[in-house]
């Protein structure tokens, strides 16, 4: 029994606007809601408390759902409930510089601690100075150079005592102190006279000497004894003083901050280096001299190592943090050490530690493109490893990968309690989750985001709800009913299924935006049905030169296609062409021959290496049909071979196998097939007809091509019959098939394509073994029974 035509009714699918009670999506709420996203929903609030850094999230989906926002909002609302994470900064470490030192405090104490150690180092500026020029101070440092004094005196004095007994002056001269012998008269000898002097009383004057150097010596020697005992009292007086001024500033910052064990160590070592570097508190500028301006900063004491360096404060706002990092760098992830020039060279210090993602995101989310991820050197490492060892390590680039070797700082480790969150496609999932051992440890949760949702009255309403959010969050006019009606349509057909809708946000909104421009343009208020329409029209314009081309070529006769006649062994397939923006259907001719030979058929497109391996697979499966249909006692005898006409690229997927089918039979029955009719459809090894994609633009591809020869009221388009509920058509080709000058023929198998083909009855094997006489199947087993016995003759021929 022949297939008769679809029905316009049957192929209708679009949103009837009656449906909706509103005039405009303004009468509508139009609260964001993840429509059809319940199961990744799900996947992003499974957080268990005592599995920190394991239950990190891989959010997948194809780009245009809408994944980020959704996502964002979700955390959200999840981190207004969660405990504000506490502040995180970097103080000096005294004892060793290059490794600073990391100091939490509870959300926005770091900012206060900050501002009280530098009023403290501001303080201690004046204060110190201050109390070493008090009267107090100074009256203590001189009893001390008084009690120098005074001993010097009296050494000086016995020294000379004792040199006078001796018959000795004790003469100071600039090269030091000299003993001199005296005269009878008192006089001192001048060195004429001393060497005039009998021998005996040379030698017991020049032992004299020799004994009152020694004594001096000696009470030389105890006096800088004694001076060091001095110097010794006027440090601990320093001690003191610098103490009286500090320690009370400092302890009472200490008790400001007693629940912190990090700040009083800090403190302790804080108040150590002020005493050991007083002198620092009591620079004056005149110190410095005659310096040039350029090097002022370097003999100037610098205070910076009292600075307090927040890397995070959390002040500004309730709740746990969530963090998108759109530049996810090594150094983004887990912060980065800065340097500044100076004379010549890169220099650095804890002041110059900046925070990562990781830092800013601690005990919150932190959302990742998982692509930007992986394409930047050392970032997917440095995530699994601090993911892996609970703690923000930050270590420079450079060193990683061993371009220095020099001393740098090394910040202590920050622990790390925090959720991780990874967008990206399926493909790059399945790819981590195979290849990257640590992976699957550390990312166990998948939150997969549908593409489609399901279709009926209940969801229409959320859509348009869905609709109404996106115009008021851009700022669009509000939609009609009927322009609400064509979104859906609009929305059914990127799905490529008319009981689903399409949940690619992006694009949706991307046609509601250009909607409202040409309402705009026809100064309308609102955007209905024409608008959207014109909005699809358009993108479809722009991006359409090559269409329109291949349209031209067509009408031109350079690409062959026959739109009325018959023709042996020829058949109009429809094939698709993927430009990004936009794809449509491109009829081509696929043509078959067959003759005598060793069983094969032989796919041109394989042989000339622009078939893929899933094209390939349908000429197989053609062959299976083949031996499993005829001849089922006898071995194939025919040679084959198949080719997409005027097919000069890439050829993949199974959805002309139908076609390629209904080609080669009619070559080998002889049997001549309609070329007003075009065809797409994959088909099995038992002979049915399955679904293909983008059957939509199949269809209008063909039209298009009638359309430019002349529609004769028989031409049409046969699909699969499962393919029925994925028509979402122009308005142009249903208004020609409501006026029947275009048909569409839905099939379950070849037997029934083979019937509108040829108008012939396909036939079905009787309980002889044998098709029915006349139908075509019996016209084709004949043929390869012919074949079989002209294979016979030929080996009897050549003696084999």
């Amino acid at each position: 029994m022949q297939t008769t035509p679809l029905n316009s009714k049957t192929i209708d699918h679009r949103c009837n606007p009656d449906i909706f009670k509103f005039k405009t999506t303004d009468e509508i709420e139009a609260e964001f809601a993840p429509l059809g996203q319940e199961r990744a929903i799900r996947s992003l609030g499974f957080e268990p408390v005592s599995a920190a850094n394991r239950y990190n999230v891989y959010v997948m989906g194809p780009g245009g759902l809408g994944k980020h926002e959704i996502v964002e909002k979700i955390l959200q609302e999840r981190a207004e409930r969660k405990k504000i994470p506490n502040d995180l900064c970097y103080v000096n470490n005294f004892a060793e510089p290059n490794k600073p030192i990391a100091i939490e405090l509870k959300a926005g104490v770091a900012k206060a601690f900050k501002n009280d150690i530098d009023k403290l180092v501001e303080t201690l500026k004046n204060a110190i100075p201050a109390a070493f020029e008090s009267d107090a101070y100074h009256a203590q440092r001189k009893m001390i150079n008084d009690a120098f004094k005074t001993r010097s005196e009296e050494v000086s004095k016995q020294i000379e005592e004792e040199a006078k007994t001796m018959g000795m002056a004790m003469v100071r001269a600039p090269g030091g102190i000299m003993f001199v012998p005296r005269k009878e008269d008192g006089e001192l000898m001048t060195p004429k006279e001393f060497h005039a002097l009998p021998e005996e009383v040379r030698e017991e004057m020049e032992k004299r000497v020799d004994l009152l150097n020694e004594h001096l010596n000696e009470a030389t020697r105890a006096l800088m004894l004694f001076r060091k005992e001095l110097f010794e009292k006027i440090k601990k007086l320093n001690i003191e003083t610098t103490k009286m001024v500090a320690g009370d500033m400092i302890e009472a910052i200490k008790e400001a901050y007693k629940e912190y064990g990090t700040v009083q160590r800090y403190l302790d070592a804080f108040e150590k280096d002020v005493v050991e570097n007083v002198e620092d508190f009591l620079f004056k500028e005149e110190q410095g001299g005659a310096v040039p301006p350029a090097f002022t900063s370097l003999f100037r004491p610098s205070f910076k190592r009292y600075e307090v360096n927040i890397l995070v404060s959390r002040n500004d706002r309730d709740g746990a943090p969530v963090v998108y990092e759109d530049n996810p760098t090594y150094e983004n992830i887990v912060g980065r050490i800065e340097h500044i020039a100076q004379m010549g060279m890169l220099i650095t210090d804890f002041t110059l530690i900046r925070p990562g993602a990781l830092h800013k995101a601690r005990g919150g989310y932190l959302v990742l493109d998982v692509r930007k991820v992986l394409t930047e050197p050392f970032a997917w490492e440095s995530l699994k490893r601090a993911l892996m060892s609970e703690e923000i390590k930050i270590v420079p680039k450079e060193r990683m990968i061993g371009l220095i070797s020099t001393v740098t700082l090394e910040p202590e480790p920050v622990p790390l309690d925090i959720r991780v969150v990874l967008v990206g496609s399926r493909i790059l999932y399945y790819l981590l989750y195979n290849l990257d051992s640590d992976f699957k440890g550390l990312f166990n949760i998948n939150a997969d985001f549908n593409e489609v949702y399901d279709k009926d009255e209940k969801t229409l309403r959320l859509y348009a709800s869905l609709i109404a959010s996106i115009a008021r969050k851009q700022n669009l006019r509000p939609l009609t009913r009927a322009g609400v009606a064509r979104s859906i349509d609009y929305s059914s057909r990127l799905a490529e299924d008319s009981k689903k809708l399409s949940l690619e946000i992006k694009t949706v909104k991307n046609m509601i935006e250009q909607a409202d421009y040409f309402a705009q343009e026809r100064g309308s208020d609102v955007i209905d049905d024409t608008d959207v329409e014109t909005a699809i029209e358009e993108m479809e314009y722009r991006s359409g030169r090559i269409r329109e081309r291949i349209l031209e070529e067509f009408e031109r006769g350079i690409l062959k296609i026959d739109t009325e006649g018959k023709k042996i062994g020829q058949v109009n397939g429809l094939s698709i062409i993927d430009l990004g923006e936009i794809f449509f259907g491109k009829p081509v001719r696929i043509t078959a021959v067959a003759r005598v030979g060793k069983g094969e058929v032989i796919d041109i497109e394989k042989e000339s290496e622009l078939g893929g391996k899933i094209f390939s697979k349908s000429i197989m499966i053609i062959t299976g049909f083949l031996k499993g249909r005829y001849m089922l006692d006898k071995p194939l005898t025919l040679t084959a071979s198949l080719v997409f006409e005027q097919s000069y690229s890439g050829v993949e997927g199974d959805s002309a196998s139908l076609a390629e089918t209904c080609a080669l039979l009619s070559a080998i029955a002889q049997v001549p097939i309609k070329q007003n009719i075009a065809i797409t459809g994959s088909m099995s090894q038992k002979g049915d007809a399955q679904a293909i994609g983008g059957v939509n633009e199949k269809i209008e591809g063909f039209f298009e091509v009638c359309k430019l020869k002349g529609l004769t009221g028989d031409q049409g388009v046969i699909i699969p019959k499962s393919n029925i509920d994925h028509l979402m058509l122009k308005q142009e080709v249903l208004d020609a098939i409501e006026r029947g000058e275009f048909h569409l023929y839905a099939v379950e198998n070849i037997d029934e394509t083979i019937e509108i083909f040829t108008d012939m009855p396909a036939g079905k094997r009787g309980k002889d073994g044998k098709f029915p006489k006349e139908s075509f199947n019996y016209l084709v087993e004949e043929k390869l029974i012919d074949f079989v016995n002209k294979a016979k003759e030929l080996m009897r021929g050549s003696g084999k």
